[in-house]
């Protein structure tokens, strides 16, 4: 499988096909570049605190205009080389687009002067506040409050498991105002960083990450915080999810090309009853099975991002590929530590890294679980959507 960069997996053959188009094939090139001329970024990911390295990896990805992808296709092709590389790369990068595309789609045009020329530049950083404890993969369930005051609204509630809060300087926040019930009563609004009633607490995450609980006591903003429009939160979050769900299955099959080739390198060096460990056939047709799930996996991810950038309906392609990738790479990557054996159980390892690091891919942005229900919803009375049922 051919590499494009030496540091980072994309597989040329799959950016040659017509999925892609050259702007594609030339922000993979771009991107290789990228991964192999930033070592040390890579080599300070586990040092230090995770939100300062965050603003490392924002200021490094904006210098070389990687913060600002210009379709699904390229936002999927930039986890994917990302996670391959480091973890923690992707993972700054990803919740700085999170917290980019509502501003970008529904701002109006002072919330766009005022964000987005710094959040693509990586001078400053955005986080995406929509969990909370009780609520999880419901939307409509959210229950912090934003209480319209005169020309203002007041926060009062919670959110948690919010990626990228320490190092944030705004937060896109769903709340309920009242407007209806449940996902009707739903409005998105921008909350900067040091709003006064705004606390952040930082959770301890089994992957290190930049991961908090956001309180808000009496925090107050004004009516223009809105983004969108008053009851339309529910409508931002859902557009938001089926488009970043998509690249959760990128990133996830960036983590198992990355096991894949470590654990491809393990066995053919390692010595085991007389041969190479690569030479058991028990070994190879695990091999057999890595390289299937890969393939599919990068398929589904590139027909689904395809399918979004043509203007299709998203919702069951995202849920497709997002699960099947998140699954595949999770078996993927406890084929590795497998191949490892006991070295692949060590703390800090590659092996052990990629395991603690994917285990989340499978929760986050809508659990495997709610993923079947969707998938399976959308086939509808009549069988696969299109084909009436026999």
């Amino acid at each position: 499988m051919e590499r494009i960069g030496e540091r980072m997996s994309l597989d040329a053959e799959l950016v040659a096909l017509p999925f892609y188009e050259q702007p594609h094939r030339e922000l993979a090139e771009a991107l290789g570049r990228f991964c192999d001329t930033h070592a040390e970024l890579a080599a300070a990911a586990r040092t230090g605190a995770p939100e300062k390295y965050g603003a490392r990896v924002l200021r490094a990805l904006g210098a070389e205009g990687l913060l600002a992808p210009a379709d699904l296709r390229s936002l999927c092709l930039t986890r994917e080389a990302l996670a391959y590389t480091e973890d923690l790369l992707d993972f700054a990068f990803s919740i700085q687009a999170l917290a980019a595309w509502p501003i970008q789609r529904h701002g109006t045009d002072e919330q766009k002067r005022r964000w987005l020329p710094g959040m693509a530049r990586g001078e400053l950083a955005g986080a995406f506040a929509l969990s909370e404890e009780q609520a999880g993969s419901d939307v409509a369930a959210l229950a912090l409050r934003a209480v319209p005051d005169g020309a203002q609204y007041v926060l009062e509630g919670h959110k948690t498991w919010i990626a990228g809060a320490a190092g944030a300087d705004v937060f896109c926040v769903v709340a309920r105002t009242g407007d209806g019930p449940a996902a009707l009563g739903l409005t998105a609004l921008l909350v900067p960083a040091g709003t006064p009633g705004l606390r952040i607490e930082p959770i301890d995450m089994l992957a290190e990450r930049d991961i908090a609980r956001l309180e808000f006591d009496g925090c107050r903003v004004p009516a223009d915080a809105v983004l969108g429009h008053r009851g339309g939160g529910f409508v931002v979050a859902m557009e938001l999810l089926e488009r970043f769900r998509l690249t959760v299955g990128a990133a996830a099959l960036g983590f198992a090309r990355r096991a894949a080739d470590a654990a491809l390198a393990r066995a053919r060096e390692r010595a085991a009853y007389g041969r190479r460990l690569f030479d058991l056939p028990t070994v190879k047709a695990s091999f057999a099975d890595v390289e299937v799930r890969l393939n599919a996996a990068a398929l589904l991810v590139a027909r689904a991002a395809w399918e979004a950038d043509r203007g299709a309906p998203l919702a069951r392609h995202s849920s497709i590929a997002k699960l099947y990738a998140t699954e595949a790479a999770q078996q993927v990557v406890d084929t590795a530590v497998q191949m490892f054996g006991a070295a692949g159980l060590v703390h800090d390892s590659l092996p052990e890294r990629l395991y603690r690091q994917i285990r989340s891919l499978r929760i986050y942005e809508g659990a495997s679980e709610v993923q079947r229900l969707a998938i399976a919803d959308a086939l509808g009375p009549r069988g696969r959507k299109g084909t009436p049922a026999r």
